[in-house]
């Protein structure tokens, strides 16, 4: 299953081969596909539908590609079928998401997204024990890497119902070639519990954070860093510690609206300096 998601992710713009999506699996026609729907909880009609459109959301929210050119690149043969599948999965037309989505509100600054109900809070994280891979390519694809962990850890019966989903981000999409950007994705998993060889063990948390919960689908996360970073990390006094950004998936995009999708981004922040006490400085004078 991990190799059919794999080859979905990287043919998204093409009609996919029910027949050869069978064979990756190493799986019987006829039966694969009731595996598939019933380890994932959808159908792969359903999961191409909705990462066609989570891709298009990408291009929509952080790229001025015309809407025609967006169709073709998610897999749609015109802008018609484009538009109907997108406002069938968004409540809206690919053009209306893209001059009102809530990337606009970061753009705008402070006052609208403070008004939408967007606020920080600066907390103490405790550290989370993870196993995951790494992905390599836009963030807009991370899922992959998502999927594929999934997969090892179900085969290996230890996904929990208290599994956590977070995703660590090492580079800024903004200075780093998308080809060249490194995310890790994992799934929460004790440390006392060994992982599959095929998974990376790390853990993040155990430092304060700044902690922005972002409300909507995930195209929107680009701006929301700029506004973290360029209007809030600015006016807030804090300083941003020598660690990467992650975040964290409070619920499920394969049952949940794009619009009620919550995601936590957690931004590390340096410890505050130790404040002198009245009267403590060491004077300096001749012969010091």
């Amino acid at each position: 299953m991990a190799r059919v998601l794999a080859h979905v992710h990287e043919h998204l713009d093409a009609p996919l081969d029910l027949a050869r999506l069978a064979e990756l699996a190493h799986m019987s026609p006829f039966h694969w596909h009731r595996t598939y729907a019933a380890l994932y909880g959808e159908t792969i009609a359903a999961t191409v539908r909705r990462l066609r459109l989570q891709r298009a959301t990408g291009h929509l929210a952080n790229s001025a590609l015309p809407v025609a050119d967006i169709a073709r690149r998610c897999g749609y043969p015109n802008v018609q079928s484009f538009a109907r599948a997108f406002r069938e999965g968004y409540g809206c037309s690919p053009s209306a998401y893209r001059r009102q989505g809530a990337h606009q509100l970061f753009r705008a600054g402070t006052a609208p997204v403070l008004a939408a109900g967007y606020t920080v809070e600066v907390r103490e994280v405790a550290v989370v024990h993870l196993a995951g891979l790494d992905h390599h390519g836009s963030y807009m694809h991370v899922g992959q890497a998502f999927e594929a962990s999934f997969a090892h850890l179900s085969a290996a019966r230890l996904m929990r119902p208290d599994t956590r989903w977070l995703a660590v981000y090492f580079d800024d999409p903004d200075a780093v070639p998308e080809g060249q950007l490194h995310a890790r994705a994992g799934l929460s998993l004790p440390q006392h519990i060994a992982a599959p060889a095929s998974l990376t063990r790390f853990a993040l948390g155990g430092q304060p954070c700044a902690v922005l919960r972002h409300r909507g689908p995930y195209a929107t996360m680009r701006a929301a860093y700029a506004w973290l970073y360029g209007r809030w990390l600015v006016e807030s006094g804090h300083a941003a510690a020598d660690l990467p950004v992650f975040e964290e998936y409070l619920n499920n995009p394969r049952d949940t609206p794009p619009e009620a999708l919550l995601t936590d981004i957690f931004l590390p922040l340096a410890a505050p300096a130790p404040q002198e006490e009245p009267g403590s400085a060491i004077a300096i004078g001749p012969g010091h």
